[in-house]
C-alpha cells in the first residue's frame, strides 16, 4: 500500500510540474504544403524523387486526417488546420470554396457563414492568430486560402498556382495547395465513393505531377523556411494514415510526433495549426487542440518510411477485420453458453467445457498479445494476425494449467492448483499486459482488434474502454483469488486493503492524464472496487451505497480532470479540455453526443448477443442451479466464497461503465466475456471432492 501510495505521489507531482507549452520562439518563417490523398505507400525515389529527397531532410510521420466523420475530404482537412480543432461541413465534402481576388490577397465569400455550422466553430483561427503576431499570410491554391484565411475570410497574398505567386518572401507564413492528386478522385461536391477510382498507371502519373509542382514550390521557399508537408485529407471510401514530413533544425532522421497522440511517429490535422504559429512566432489560441510537431526516435528514410507503411497496413487491417472478429467472437460465445449449458446439465464433457472456459478468456488479452509480433508485415497480414491471436490464446490456455499444477507440486501439494488456480492465471496475465502497456505507452492497444488504431482516429492513447472493460474485471478477479487465501487465513482486513490497494493503484493508471487518460473508467471502476471491497470486508451492499460510489467516481475523475485543466492548454489532454468545457458551460453537446452514441449500441449484433447469453446462463446458473449448470457456481461460491465478491464487482463496473462511456455495450459484454468463462472454469473445477475445513461464507448483497 505504501509502494503505491509514492507511485500516485510521484504522477500527482509529475503532472503538476509537467513544462508549460512550448512557447513561441520569435518570428519565424513556415511553409504548409499540403498534398491531400498522399499515402507512405506513394513515396518512393523512383516514383516521387522530389517528395523522397524532402524526406530524407525531414522527421518522417503518420498522419492521422481524421476530422468529424468517416472520411475527411479535402475541403474538412483544410478546415481543420485552419480552426484547429476537427472541423467539417457535413453535406459540402469536396473541393475547398473558389476565392475572389482582393488587392494583392483574396477573400473566401460567405465566410461568416461556417460559423453557424456545428463543427465549424473556429474557422479562421490560424490566419488570425498570425495576424495578430504582426505576420503576413500567403496562399497558393483554394485549399492554402482556406487554411489561412482569417475570422474576415481573408489572405494578404494570393495566387491560384504556384506560377502566380510572384514574391516567395514577402509573407512569414505561407501554405499551397497542391491537389493533383485529389483532383481525380472528387465528383461533384463528394469524394468518389469508389475505394481506389484510378488505376495503379493512372495514379503515378498524378503522384508524377503532384511531385513535380511540390519540387517546384522547394525550390522557391527561402532556405530558411521551416517546411510541413501533409497528406491533408483522404481519397476515397477507405480512410488511410496518411504523409507527414517536417523539415526544421534538428529534425532529420527522425520519426515525427507530438504531444497530442503521445507517439513519436503519429500527428494528427490540429497539429499542423500549433506547429505553424509557433514555428511563427505567434501564440498558439487555448481553443487549439492540437500540439507542436516534436522529433521523435531515430531513424533513416528508407527505415522510415517502410516503418510507416506498415502501420497503414496494419491500422487498415485492424479497420477491415474488427467486425468480423466481434462477429466471430459472439458467436463462440453463444455456442459456447449453449453447450455448456447442455452438457453441464448431463454432467457430461465437463473437462472440455473448462478448457474451452478458459480459451475463451484468454481471447481478449491475445489480441493485445499479438502486437509483440511482427504480423503486419507478413506478406498476408490478416492471417498472420488471426493465427497469431489463436496461437497466443493456445499457449496462455496451456499455462493456466501448468502453472498453478506446477505451484502446488513446488509446495509438495500435487495437484491442479485449486479451484481458482487457472482463471487466476489468465485475468493474472490479462490484468499485467494491460497494466505494463499502460505504463509503456500503450503499444499494444494501438492497431489491435480490441483497441484503437490512428486509421480510425477515435483514441491515440491511453485506455480503450474495451481495454478498460477487461483491466477492470481481471484486477477484480485477480485480487479476490489471492484475498480469498487470507480470508481463509483469518486476514479479512488484510483480503479487504489488498482489494482496495491494488485496485485503487489500477484505477489511478485508467484515469490518469496521459496514462490511461479515461473518463468514463474512473466512474465506473471506483464503484466495482468498492462493492467488491465490502462484500470481502462481509459486508452489505446498498442501492444507496452503490449511488454513493458512483457518484465518488464521478468526483474522482473530475478532480483528476480539473488537475489536468490547470496545465497550459498544449499539455492537456481530453480530460482537460472537457473540465475547460465544465467550467464554461459547453459541455452539454459533449454529455449528448455520448449519450446518443452509448445507446446505439443497445441495438448492436456484435454485442448484444454476449451480454444477453452470459446474463441468462449466470441467472439460470445462479437461480436454478441443479437445471442449468449441474450446481457449478454455487459449489464454486462455497468453494471460493470471495470469487462471488469479485464477480458482483465485475458486473457492477460493467454496468455502470456501459452507462457511462460512449462504446455502451461494448464495456459490459467484455466485462461478461472474460468473467464469466473465468467463474465457470473454476465451478467445474470446484466439483472435485474440498479440502476438509470449514470455509467463511459471504453475506447476501442486499436489495436495497
Amino acid at each position: 500500500m505504501r509502494r503505491a501510495l509514492c507511485a500516485l505521489a510521484v504522477i500527482v507531482s509529475g503532472l503538476l510540474l509537467a513544462p508549460a507549452a512550448a512557447r513561441a520562439d520569435g518570428p519565424g518563417r513556415v511553409a504548409l504544403i499540403g498534398v491531400p490523398g498522399l499515402h507512405w505507400h506513394d513515396v518512393n525515389a523512383a516514383d516521387t524523387p522530389n517528395l523522397w529527397r524532402l524526406a530524407g531532410q525531414s522527421a518522417l510521420g503518420s498522419l492521422s486526417v481524421r476530422a468529424v466523420g468517416r472520411i475527411t475530404c479535402p475541403y474538412d482537412g483544410w478546415l481543420t488546420v485552419s480552426a484547429g480543432v476537427r472541423s467539417s461541413v457535413g453535406s459540402k465534402c469536396g473541393p475547398p470554396p473558389a476565392l475572389e481576388p482582393q488587392g494583392a490577397g483574396a477573400v473566401i465569400p460567405g465566410f461568416d457563414w461556417l460559423w453557424a455550422v456545428r463543427d465549424v466553430a473556429y474557422a479562421g483561427t490560424l490566419g488570425t492568430a498570425a495576424h495578430a503576431a504582426g505576420q503576413c499570410t500567403a496562399a497558393v491554391g483554394p485549399g492554402a486560402a482556406l487554411a489561412l484565411a482569417d475570422r474576415a475570410g481573408r489572405v494578404d497574398r494570393y495566387a491560384p498556382s504556384p506560377d502566380g505567386l510572384a514574391d516567395w518572401s514577402a509573407c512569414g507564413v505561407l501554405a499551397v495547395d497542391v491537389d493533383d492528386l485529389i483532383r481525380p478522385y472528387i465528383d461533384g461536391e463528394r469524394l468518389s465513393e469508389a475505394p481506389e477510382k484510378l488505376s495503379p498507371v493512372q495514379r503515378r502519373a498524378v503522384l508524377s505531377a503532384a511531385d513535380a509542382k511540390a519540387g517546384s514550390v522547394l525550390a522557391h521557399l527561402p532556405p530558411d523556411t521551416t517546411v510541413l508537408l501533409a497528406g491533408l485529407s483522404d481519397h476515397g471510401s477507405e480512410p488511410h494514415l496518411r504523409v507527414a514530413m517536417w523539415r526544421a533544425p534538428g529534425a532529420q532522421g527522425h520519426f515525427l510526433g507530438a504531444t497530442s497522440t503521445h507517439r513519436d511517429d503519429m500527428v494528427i490535422l490540429p497539429d499542423l495549426t500549433a506547429t505553424m504559429l509557433k514555428a511563427a512566432g505567434a501564440a498558439v489560441p487555448a481553443t487549439v487542440i492540437g500540439a507542436p510537431w516534436q522529433a521523435g526516435r531515430a531513424t533513416t528514410v528508407e527505415d522510415g518510411a517502410t516503418a510507416l507503411r506498415h502501420a497503414d497496413i496494419a491500422g487498415q487491417t485492424i479497420r477491415e477485420v474488427g467486425g468480423v472478429f466481434f462477429t466471430a467472437l459472439a458467436v463462440l460465445q453463444v455456442l459456447f453458453y449453449v453447450v455448456a449449458f447442455l452438457l453441464l446439465r448431463r454432467r457430461r464433457g465437463l473437462g472440455g467445457v473448462r478448457i474451452a472456459a478458459l480459451g475463451l478468456a484468454s481471447l481478449p488479452v491475445s489480441t493485445y498479445l499479438v502486437n509483440l509480433t511482427p504480423w503486419s508485415r507478413a506478406a498476408v497480414p490478416v492471417p498472420a494476425l488471426v493465427a497469431g491471436v489463436l496461437v497466443c490464446a493456445t499457449v496462455l490456455t496451456g499455462l493456466s494449467f501448468a502453472l498453478p499444477a506446477l505451484w502446488s507440486r513446488l509446495r509438495g501439494r500435487p495437484g491442479a492448483g485449486g479451484v481458482l488456480g487457472p482463471p487466476s492465471v489468465v485475468a493474472a496475465v490479462t490484468a499485467g499486459v494491460l497494466v505494463a502497456d499502460l505504463l509503456t505507452g500503450t503499444t499494444l492497444q494501438l492497431d489491435s482488434v480490441m483497441g484503437y488504431t490512428g486509421v480510425v482516429g477515435a483514441r491515440y492513447y491511453g485506455l480503450g474502454n474495451i481495454p478498460f472493460a477487461l483491466l477492470a474485471t481481471a484486477v477484480l478477479l485477480v485480487t479476490t483469488a489471492i484475498a480469498d487465501g487470507l480470508v481463509r487465513a483469518g486476514r479479512r482486513k488484510a483480503a479487504v486493503a489488498l482489494v482496495a490497494g491494488l485496485g485503487g493503484f489500477a484505477m489511478i493508471l485508467d484515469g490518469w492524464p496521459g496514462i490511461g487518460s479515461d473518463f468514463g473508467g474512473v466512474i465506473a471502476f471506483v464503484p466495482g472496487i468498492a462493492v467488491t471491497a465490502l462484500l470481502v470486508a462481509g459486508k452489505r451492499v446498498s442501492i444507496v451505497k452503490l449511488g454513493a460510489f458512483c457518484v465518488a467516481g464521478a468526483v474522482i475523475v473530475m478532480g483528476i480532470a480539473y488537475l489536468d485543466y490547470l496545465r497550459p492548454p498544449g499539455s492537456q489532454t481530453h480530460l482537460g479540455r472537457f473540465a475547460g468545457q465544465v467550467v464554461d458551460g459547453t459541455f452539454v453537446p459533449v454529455i449528448l453526443r455520448k449519450l446518443t452514441a452509448m445507446l446505439s449500441t443497445l441495438l448492436s449484433p456484435n454485442l448484444m448477443p454476449i451480454v444477453i447469453a452470459a446474463f441468462a446462463f449466470l441467472i439460470f446458473a445462479l437461480f436454478r442451479p441443479g437445471a442449468a449448470s449441474a450446481g457449478v457456481l454455487p459449489v464454486a461460491f462455497e468453494r471460493a466464497p470471495m470469487l462471488r465478491a469479485g464477480l458482483i464487482g465485475a458486473l457492477v463496473s460493467g454496468v455502470v461503465g456501459m452507462l457511462v462511456n460512449d462504446s455502451g455495450a461494448a464495456v459490459l459484454s467484455m466485462a461478461l466475456a472474460l468473467a464469466v468463462p473465468l467463474v465457470l472454469s473454476a465451478g467445474i473445477r470446484a466439483l472435485t471432492p474440498a479440502p476438509p475445513g470449514p470455509s467463511p461464507v459471504l453475506r447476501p448483497l442486499a436489495a436495497g
